[in-house]
């Protein structure tokens, strides 16, 4: 049983949004994401390779898209749970690939079924609430009892006009989280693969991200990549044709992004700025003004709930830690939309390897207390060839070596100049014309984690002291080592 079968709205504190929206008939909601997906894969978001998403470009040109838009976390599980709770990892508890049982919160699926909304998901079950199962009105990724294919674009149109009928037979308005796997691993594998891309495209074409680096292993992994974004730029193809043939487009709220940068080194599992960076767009027929872009916000995935909330006209629960941008859907301002707070803590093989982070339009701070010089991560890109190609090529390559070595074993703290370094080649922590700004950075950072009463403030206080780090990341190691003993494996950590 769900959150909502447990309280009542008695138990939700209630306000007004006051977003100027006109009360009426409520929107739906159509809730699209995509898995591992770089921001500048996409050509509306300024991807060097042509045609890579010729029907998410078309939905941002009937749109507004975000160019300061990011998620909080590097990895998938806790990224979405931060989306539709509104709640850091540190207090939620959905800090890595485990399920939380003894939640005290609504989520996004509670508090849209109170509001009257036929909720339905499509994908990433598991990884969009606390636990499962969980009461969707409908997981859309089973149909006659058998899982659907998850590369197969013409399932997503199945599943979608699925879902908006099971809606309207209800006399609902419907709220319907559709997850494209792609381009999550595996990519498209060739000419053999049963699910072909509308395009495809060869190892000479494709650009290299600037945080990768020149190589056959490289170019055909980044080819296959870009395929499989093609693939899921088909996928959302398909669900928007299955949205305009219900007729219930004008009626509808869509809201693209991703959940994290792509499974390559140096984006997913990190907390870089193309680790997090997301193509947030969103469509509002009659609201929201077509072809429009917001280059002054910063937004990140702990204001999504809030915001779907006012769209909707429902009430907010206590304890959120975002804020609702519905006025910027509407062409206001915000203040105070000038920092985003990251963080990290857990890799989906329980390695514990805490990070946090406060980027700003111009600049990202990291503070990294599993590193220690000797400590070594290990995370799902270790598995790639871009990484195999890194370590063949670092024995004899000294920049490459480099590299490789600040990927496994990092440096406790980094900044960056992200709008002249957005790869986050350079680290200036040390560079002396920057320590007002990384001080700054610092404060800042330091005030939000005693604000969220974050478990790392302890080591983040105590940075300049080896021994104080190093002891707040043997609570972490142990912390990480119950769970893997079975002995707190559906429970939050007990920091």
């Amino acid at each position: 049983m769900n959150f909502c079968h447990k309280v009542t709205l008695a138990c939700i504190a209630m306000f007004s949004c006051a977003t100027g929206l006109v009360a009426g008939e409520k929107p739906n909601v159509l809730i699209i994401t995509v898995d591992d997906m770089n921001c500048d894969s996409l050509g509306a978001f300024g991807c060097e390779l042509a045609d890579t998403s010729p029907n998410i470009d078309r939905l941002a040109k009937q749109g507004l898209k975000f160019e300061y838009a990011h998620v909080q976390v590097g990895n998938c599980y806790p990224s979405r749970n931060v989306l539709f709770s509104s709640r850091y990892p540190h207090t939620s508890g959905v800090e890595g690939f485990f399920q939380v049982r003894d939640i005290e919160f609504p989520v996004m699926t509670d508090l849209m079924q109170e509001g009257g909304y036929y909720v339905a998901i499509r994908g990433k079950v598991s990884h969009s609430t606390p636990y499962q199962p969980y009461a969707w009105d409908d997981d859309l990724t089973i149909a006659d009892g058998k899982r659907l294919d998850m590369k197969n674009p013409q399932t997503y149109y199945a599943s979608t006009k699925r879902g908006i009928q099971a809606a309207q037979e209800a006399g609902k308005p419907f709220c319907i989280n559709v997850n494209i796997s792609d381009p999550h691993k595996p990519f498209y594998s060739g000419p053999k693969d049963k699910n072909q891309p509308s395009k495809t495209f060869k190892a000479n074409e494709v650009p290299i991200p600037g945080f990768l680096f020149a190589h056959p292993a490289v170019r055909q992994e980044l080819a296959l990549y870009y395929s499989s974004v093609r693939r899921a730029d088909d996928c959302v193809g398909k669900i928007l044709e299955a949205l305009d043939e219900s007729g219930q487009a004008d009626n509808t709220v869509v809201m693209f992004l991703s959940d994290h940068g792509m499974p390559l080194p140096f984006a997913k599992t990190q907390l870089y700025h193309h680790s997090t960076r997301t193509p947030w767009i969103v469509r509002w027929p009659g609201k929201v003004k077509p072809n429009t872009i917001d280059d002054e916000h910063m937004i990140s995935a702990i204001d999504f709930l809030p915001t779907l909330l006012d769209i909707a006209e429902l009430e907010h629960a206590k304890g959120f830690q975002g804020r609702s941008f519905a006025p910027l859907l509407l062409g206001k301002k915000q203040d105070g939309r000038d920092a985003v707070f990251k963080e990290y803590n857990e890799a989906s093989n329980r390695k514990r390897d805490v990070m946090r982070a406060v980027q700003t339009r111009k600049h990202l701070y990291i503070f990294n207390p599993w590193s220690d010089g000797q400590r070594e991560t290990r995370t799902a890109t270790f598995g790639t060839a871009t990484y195999r190609a890194m370590v063949q090529l670092a024995k004899t390559d000294e920049t490459i070596a480099a590299r490789e070595q600040m990927l496994r074993k990092r440096v406790l703290e980094e900044f960056y100049d992200v709008e002249k370094d957005p790869d986050c080649l350079v680290n200036l922590i040390d560079d002396p014309k920057y320590q007002a700004e990384i001080n700054k950075l610092r404060k800042q950072l330091e005030d939000w984690m005693e604000a969220t009463g974050d478990h790392a403030l302890e080591a983040m206080r105590g940075r300049e002291d080896p021994s104080a780090v190093a002891a707040y990341m043997a609570k972490q190691e142990e912390v990480s080592a119950s769970r893997r003993r079975g002995n707190n494996r559906n429970n939050k950590p007990k920091n």
